[in-house]
């Protein structure tokens, strides 16, 4: 029974696996469990890692923080290339107001942190580091140590015992303030959704039927409308005295045409004056026999296209053919000469069958093509993210220089790849299901790994007296972030899934994002964790160092 023995006791290679398996498993199974309608999610696999550490299963504190750190890149990786295409647009329209109450998040933590000072017999150094397991933040834990010997010439171990204590309880308490929202307002997760996809179908490409009543514009070609406007739009065909026509820019318009038009939201009113009066044709009057024509959606896949302007294509004038729109994620976009097309964009082109079929030759259309793993992106990117993430930034005032670390470095990469790659003609598609994986694989050895190197002492620190500096913790997660989320429930009317996104990004806490992953799909939350989560890690590190020094 030595192999026994030794796959249980001995910290090898094949014993650290089999923990980390045996402690994600459990957590696993764990997840099935309910209180009421309450389910905690990954953060079962935390918990079976802190029992399996209390009873002595251990593994190497090196292995483990590499495994922690690595879990946690593929973890922010995934989510950074999910948001990307999306982030700018999200950050342009509501990244101000969101960084704001992250920022309140945090100043509220840290004077509920300094408040707790003043009537407790703990130092504030110690509640510091109560502060940063409680906001499950490393970075901030590190630069106050580093102030603190800067400051006193020496160095304090119970600063690093209140922030392990008060880490697993962190990690938890932020999640159970998203689901105490949820209680409280009586949200309905279906209802969010469809509130938030209502805003975003105001964002995505709109079609309309234009009737041309102006006068001044009969016999204008379709090429001089769009110097006339100076705006975006598509006119994908022409209905003319019963029949259906694809257009080309040499077309002619004609009074009492009435045009199928693809713009942007903001347009529609505008175009609606210029052309002349809305009106409604019935979907099937558009797909007449006698027009001939068939509309098909082509997904591109051939490499090549992957960063080209559609309009070097030159589809209208060589095959004779139409896009109307490009669906992108879960995004309408209208087909302009300047759009860059991606792997994965999906077409919808409308024009006779044979035109229509040589188009879909040239752009792909093999979808199998798309399940082959693109690994480049990813690995390349942790590269530069773990780079970017090293770089020292050192501002006026500050004794320790600023770092995004493993986590905020690689999450900025991931954003601008997912943004840009194509641009460079990086392929950056991975299909959901891969995305996924990566995502619940990062979290899961996250978690596991934390538990195995906190169970040790966990329950000792308790027993000795740092059960208060778990209960100091609970009130430094809870209160800032449960305050906030009602404040922009009751006075800001936002929707609950950016709320779980704002919070767990203020936090930096990575665990409760993969909750808000397992209670909707919908990437609000992940795109608003990203707009907050560099400015969090600044003031994060920032306000470490601040309290130290008061």
């Amino acid at each position: 029974m030595d192999w026994l023995n030794s796959l249980f006791l001995d910290n090898g290679t094949s014993h650290t696996i089999f923990l980390l398996a045996l402690a994600i498993a459990i957590g696993i199974l764990l997840n099935r469990l309910k209180v009421g309608k309450i389910a905690l999610g990954s953060t079962w696999i935390l918990f079976s890692g802190l029992l399996l550490s209390h009873f002595g299963l251990k593994v190497d504190a090196t292995t483990l923080a590499f495994i922690q750190e690595f879990g946690l890149v593929l973890f922010v990786y995934s989510i950074g290339l999910q948001v990307g295409p999306s982030f700018f647009s999200s950050f342009k329209s509501e990244g101000v107001k969101l960084n704001f109450i992250a920022i309140g998040v945090i100043l509220l933590g840290c004077i509920i942190t300094w408040s707790i000072s003043l009537f407790s017999k703990d130092d504030l150094s110690v509640l510091t580091g109560v502060m940063a397991g409680a906001v499950t933040n490393t970075p901030s834990l590190g630069a106050a140590q580093q102030t603190y010997r800067e400051a006193f010439g020496t160095i304090t171990h119970d600063m690093t015992l209140g922030y392990a204590v008060s880490y697993p309880m962190g990690v938890v308490g932020v999640i159970l303030v998203l689901v105490a929202l949820k209680s409280i307002f009586k949200i309905d997760i279906k209802e969010e959704e469809q509130k938030t996809e209502v805003g975003q179908e105001k964002h995505d490409a709109q079609r309309l039927n234009v009737k041309v009543t102006n006068k001044g514009l009969d016999g204008k070609r379709l090429s001089e409308l769009g110097p006339l406007l100076n705006q975006h739009f598509v006119v994908s065909r022409i209905f003319r005295n019963g029949e259906v026509f694809t257009t080309s820019e040499t077309n002619q318009i004609q009074i009492n045409d009435v045009l199928r038009i693809i713009t942007e939201p903001d347009n529609v009113a505008l175009l609606i004056a210029f052309f002349g009066e809305q009106v409604h044709i019935d979907e099937s009057e558009w797909e007449t026999p006698v027009s001939r024509l068939v509309a098909k959606r082509v997904v591109v896949t051939k490499s090549k296209l992957n960063g080209v302007q559609l309009g070097t294509l030159n589809l209208r004038s060589h095959y004779g053919v139409n896009i109307t729109r490009v669906s992108r994620a879960a995004y309408e976009l209208v087909a302009t000469y300047g759009l860059r097309l991606q792997l994965g964009d999906r077409l919808t082109i409308v024009g006779r069958q044979s035109n229509v079929d040589k188009v879909t030759n040239l752009l792909g259309n093999a979808p199998k093509k798309l399940d082959i793993p693109n690994l480049l992106p990813i690995f390349l990117g942790i590269v530069f993210g773990v780079i970017l993430g090293s770089i020292p930034v050192h501002f006026p005032g500050v004794s320790q220089p600023v770092k995004l670390g493993l986590a905020g470095g690689p999450l900025i990469v991931a954003i601008l790849i997912g943004r840009y790659g194509p641009q460079i003609k990086l392929a950056t598609y991975t299909t959901t299901s891969a995305n996924l994986i990566i995502r619940e694989i990062g979290i899961s050895l996250f978690l596991a790994a934390v538990g195995l190197n906190a169970g040790g002492t966990f329950v000792a620190t308790i027993v000795g007296g740092g059960y208060i500096w778990i209960l100091y913790g609970l009130i430094i997660t809870i209160v800032p972030t449960l305050l906030m989320g009602i404040i922009c429930r009751v006075f800001l009317k936002m929707d609950y899934l950016t709320i779980m996104g704002v919070i767990s990004g203020s936090c930096t806490n990575p665990p409760a994002l993969a909750y808000s992953g397992s209670v909707t799909s919908n990437s609000r939350a992940s795109v608003a964790y990203a707009t907050v989560y560099p400015i969090s890690m600044f003031m994060r590190i920032l306000c470490a160092q601040v309290l130290i020094l008061l």
